[in-house]
């Protein structure tokens, strides 16, 4: 009887995962996964491989060290399918998205929410980005690459949810200058190299004048180590995290006028706690009970203007103007900043005119969806088309060639987004580096389940206890 009773359990524990398993690759859509099912079948009934052939080791101590080794590479396991399928930690290292989410709020981010990505690394190091910590090198291995695919979630990304997702200019970096945007970079230096009157060119020759000026940035970049470090190239999968706002979905048409977004000529729901750039003049030094009544943190305060500490340039929310203005004891002028202009906008390519807050109008491109391509249009879609959809294109004598073939109209094989931070005039987002592909897409931050203040003292307010286990989707 006892017996027949354990193989009546093993038999139900055989079932019980292998039916699990079966559900599992049908929602990833990865059958190659079923040869684990005699593997399944053996460690429960079997027994023809001797998984826990360590435990029958006399020596006590290295029966003790296996069982720990045992034990490491189970958990490993494990993680790796947590943190590629079902979701992961994030820690806010900016202040991007402030005062939405804050610098030192650490998320849960749902990989489930839009749907999880199946690795296009696979072999890497569960639990670390690209580098691997004290070591210093690549937490993964290039090869293999696979081709892009995500299992179905439990919705789509919605207009102004906040979402996770790799930084898309982040597949060429200079290690020294890490958190730049490499390619704005190349195309300022080759600015201070060729100095370009673009505006009196046509549109082609404008294109050429850009690429020429890009390419001598590029070999500058490189043959300057010593100030920006080696370049390298990252997969989709292995570049930065990023967390913004999504305030424009795949077929829109974006246009940000005075700083307010719209889309399809409607304006779109500013964020409760949205931050633009003020220059401010101080008699005296912000005191700490002030910065913490206005919410303003040490790094709000760190942008001098001309090395005067007296004169500042700070992303305020309006009850932050609110309380500063109320003391002309300490606060002498607020102004608007001016804003961003130039080539340090998207596209980089391009004599647009715009601003920061004077963006667009811009559509965003959707799948399947086709666009008429333009001499004057293809600054902002070349690089979706050529980088992200990975075909070759060229432009000569005033035609557009795509893989070899003149082309006018391209569809699109991908959905995009529009990112920005609620921290407006102080947040690298796609007005600096462009559209979001889809393949890009990480997760939906749920829950803030710890959040660290590095301006205060463990005893002195460091952990901010109002917004532990706070959701993420009530701020709005």
């Amino acid at each position: 009887m006892k017996t027949t009773f354990k193989s009546i359990s093993c038999w139900l524990r055989f079932i019980i995962y292998s039916i699990l398993l079966i559900v599992f690759l049908a929602w990833i859509q990865c059958w190659w996964g079923l040869l684990l099912i005699p593997f399944i079948f053996d460690a429960y009934l079997t027994h023809i491989i001797p998984w826990g052939w360590w435990r029958n080791i006399k020596n006590k101590s290295l029966r003790s060290l296996m069982s720990w080794v045992d034990a490491i590479v189970f958990a490993a396991v494990a993680v790796y399918f947590v943190h590629n399928y079902f979701g992961q930690n994030y820690v806010i290292p900016s202040s991007s998205l402030e005062k939405s989410l804050l610098t030192g709020d650490y998320l849960l981010v749902s990989k489930m929410s839009y749907g999880p990505r199946d690795p296009i690394t696979p072999v890497h190091m569960p639990m670390t980005a690209h580098t691997l910590p004290l070591l210093n090198c690549k937490s993964y291995i290039d090869s293999p690459q696979l081709s892009y695919h995500r299992a179905p979630g439990l919705g789509k990304i919605e207009q102004n949810d906040i979402v996770v997702f790799n930084y898309p200019s982040g597949d060429t970096v200079a290690l020294n200058m890490q958190e730049a945007d490499y390619y704005s970079v190349c195309y300022q230096a080759g600015e201070q190299i060729f100095p370009i009157d673009r505006k009196s060119l046509n549109a082609e020759d404008q294109l050429a004048a850009y690429e020429a000026q890009y390419a001598a940035g590029r070999q500058y970049i490189a043959f300057n180590k010593a100030q920006y470090g080696d370049i390298v190239a990252r997969p989709v999968d292995m570049r930065e995290n990023y967390v913004k706002r999504c305030v424009g979905l795949p077929g829109q048409v974006l246009q940000i006028k005075n700083g307010i977004v719209f889309t399809d000529g409607k304006r779109n729901k500013q964020p409760a706690n949205v931050q633009y750039c003020y220059d401010v003049s101080l008699k005296m030094p912000i005191p700490d009970y002030l910065r913490r009544e206005a919410n303003i943190s040490s790094e709000d305060c760190s942008d001098m203007i001309n090395g005067d500490a007296y004169h500042l340039r700070m992303p305020l929310t309006q009850q932050a103007i609110n309380l500063l203005r109320q003391r002309p004891d300490i606060v002498e002028d607020i102004q608007p900043s001016e804003p961003t202009s130039g080539t340090a906008l998207y596209p980089h390519n391009k004599e647009t005119g715009w601003t920061a807050n004077n963006y667009g109008p811009l559509w965003i491109p959707k799948k399947g969806k086709t666009l008429q391509l333009t001499l004057d249009n293809i600054p902002f879609y070349l690089r979706p088309i050529k980088v992200y959809e990975n075909n070759d294109v060229k432009i000569q004598d005033g035609k557009i060639y795509i893989n070899g073939k003149p082309s006018s109209w391209y569809t699109f094989k991908m959905d995009y987004y529009w990112m920005m931070g609620d921290n407006r005039d102080n947040s690298a987002d796609s007005r600096f580096w462009g559209f979001v592909p889809e393949d890009h897409i990480v997760g939906k931050p749920i829950l803030i389940w710890l959040s660290l203040d590095k301006d205060y003292g463990w005893f002195d307010g460091k952990v901010r206890w109002s917004r532990l286990f706070r959701m993420v989707d009530n701020i709005k």
